[in-house]
């Protein structure tokens, strides 16, 4: 794939062109289980409106970087991880190992995460 195919990999789903395990949605976003799962929860949290990265977002849309957070937290809450604890991350940019430049917030959880050097399974 190149980098416009991966970019327009999350539009395609919002456009149900491409299935999707989606796990909740609102009128700006969308969530969907990862298919390459890092933990027992892994679930993406996207925008419906193409943002290339985090930082783009919050400069342009703090109200939509709000939602997918509150999102997420929901979510957190349906899976049962809300107590135990669960991580919120952004990969901005490639060294960070951001690979479809669509904003993104991965919910991860249901497992004992590490510290800020470690990760889930991979580090």
């Amino acid at each position: 794939m190149t980098d416009s195919d991966l970019d327009n990999l999350f539009l395609r789903i919002v456009a149900r062109e491409i299935p999707a395990d989606i796990v909740a949605e609102t009128e700006r976003v969308i969530a969907i289980r990862d298919i390459n799962p890092q933990a027992p929860t892994h679930v993406l949290v996207i925008p419906k409106t193409r943002y290339r990265n985090a930082a783009e977002l919050a400069a342009k849309d703090p109200d939509l970087l709000a939602e997918l957070i509150r999102v997420a937290s929901e979510i957190a809450g349906q899976e049962g991880i809300a107590d135990s604890g669960y991580r919120l991350l952004f990969n901005t940019n490639s060294d960070a190992g951001q690979t479809i430049f669509h904003v993104h917030l991965h919910l991860l959880g249901g497992e004992p995460m590490g510290g800020l050097t470690g990760g889930p399974r991979h580090g």
